[in-house]
């Protein structure tokens, strides 16, 4: 009877399983990903891990909830790249309220299978400001200039295109720089849909059809879906944070300061390693970033005068030319980007404050170290009380500095234990006298 029912059991555990699995199988997926910030690298990374992972879940579609006030060609070129390779229908939406899709965050709409928008939201202004990746130039000559705007114009129009979406107005997103509102947009073709939020979303998405890059036709079954949030791992989330002009400029001045401390005071250890990791980090975040590589030489150099000051007495004139050197490489860093990528002014003025504090500090204390008398070696020990550690008849040991010296008495026999004045130093022996004699004495 036992073994029947344990039988039972295990049919019952295996039945339970099947319908489970059975029950995960029938149950449709969304993928969500969310992005707030510049398009750089590392978000290229986040959704291409993310559509991977849809398509490995053989989710419905992967949602692209998007917020952003544009950022690198590059990247911004990558992504699309990834979506219109994607083997699972990309959706692109605008949200929340209040969101914006600028600059590179247009031609990233208009690349998606489906585009959407929520309500008190905008996109468009796509005209190029900067070309290249780190380490890009502002577009001042008109030949280039044209180029680039030509290049943009027709990679926007073929985009919109594709989709069936208005291309006229994706030109002049580049060229004119015009913007719209999501009931805008929607009015002029631009995107499909506008929704609430994400829930209406996927409850207007439900019986939509979307063709994909290889020719296949998707009807979307969304109704009943399961949301699932692939959000930025920690290394994701790190790299995305510093990847800011603000947080590289603070790393690098923290990295100066460091390396700076460690220098004055070898020995230290923690400074030097805080800046050396804090510079690493600096030089990865400017990769990533639209700078102006004058701007970084500048800074460069302000460091290696400011290193100067330290071991060459210059009464100064190496700090100040550091100083100016900062200052004039902390305006031009970004100079010709985009706005956000420039660095606040007041960060600019603290740092500068702070390094420069530092700077006179430590010159400050060269020039009175230079000033004293020279007291170096063992020289240094005149003057100094000694133990005794064996009797001096009159010759024996004492202990001064944490060492054992030979030691000769100039006032007599000295018992263990007393102190003892160290009046010459010779060689390894010293000479001394009782402590009591050397207070009294006229």
């Amino acid at each position: 009877m036992f073994r029947v029912i344990r039988i039972l059991f295990l049919l019952g555990l295996l039945i339970a399983a099947f319908v489970a699995a059975e029950g995960r199988a029938a149950s449709p997926t969304i993928d969500v990903l969310r992005v707030k910030g510049t398009i750089n690298p590392v978000l290229v990374d986040y959704i291409q891990r993310g559509i991977n992972q849809a398509e490995k879940d053989n989710a419905v579609a992967c949602i692209i909830q998007l917020d952003t006030p544009g950022g690198l060609d590059t990247a911004m070129r990558d992504i699309v790249q990834i979506i219109l390779n994607a083997r699972v229908p990309v959706v692109v939406y605008v949200s929340p309220s209040g969101a914006r899709a600028a600059s590179a965050g247009v031609f990233i709409t208009i690349a998606a299978h489906v585009a959407a928008m929520a309500p008190n939201t905008a996109i468009g202004a796509a005209h190029p400001v900067s070309i290249g990746t780190g380490g890009e130039q502002p577009v001042s000559d008109n030949t280039m200039t044209e180029k680039v705007v030509n290049d943009a114009a027709a990679y926007i129009r073929s985009l919109a295109e594709s989709h069936g979406r208005n291309a006229d107005w994706a030109e002049k997103a580049v060229r004119e720089s015009v913007s719209a509102t999501e009931q805008e947009a929607l009015k002029l073709n631009i995107i499909d849909m506008v929704t609430p939020d994400l829930d209406a979303l996927i409850a207007t998405l439900d019986g939509r059809k979307v063709t994909l890059l290889d020719g296949r036709t998707i009807t979307l079954s969304t109704k009943g879906a399961a949301v699932n949030y692939i959000d930025m791992n920690t290394a994701e989330d790190f790299l995305y944070t510093i990847a800011n002009p603000n947080i590289a400029y603070i790393l690098l001045g923290i990295a100066m300061l460091g390396i700076m401390v460690e220098l004055y005071s070898p020995g230290l250890i923690f400074p030097g390693v805080v800046g050396g990791i804090c510079l690493l980090l600096a030089f990865y975040s400017l990769g990533m970033l639209p700078v102006n590589w004058t701007g970084v030489l500048l800074i460069i150099l302000a460091f290696g005068l400011f290193i100067l000051e330290i071991f060459v007495t210059s009464f100064g004139i190496l700090a100040a030319g550091g100083i100016v050197s900062l200052i004039v490489g902390s305006l031009i860093l970004f100079k010709g980007g985009p706005p956000m990528y420039r660095v606040d002014p007041w960060l600019i003025a603290t740092v500068i404050i702070l390094l420069t504090a530092f700077v006179a500090f430590v010159a400050n204390r060269v020039v009175a170290a230079h000033q004293h008398q020279v007291t170096t070696g063992r020289e240094e020990l005149v003057g100094e009380t000694a133990i005794t550690r064996t009797p001096l008849e009159p010759e024996g040991t004492v202990f001064c500095e944490g060492e054992l010296w030979s030691a000769v008495s100039q006032s007599g026999w000295v018992q263990p234990g007393e102190e003892v004045i160290i009046t010459e130093v010779d060689g390894l022996k010293l000479s001394v006298v009782k402590k009591e004699l050397k207070e009294v004495k006229p």
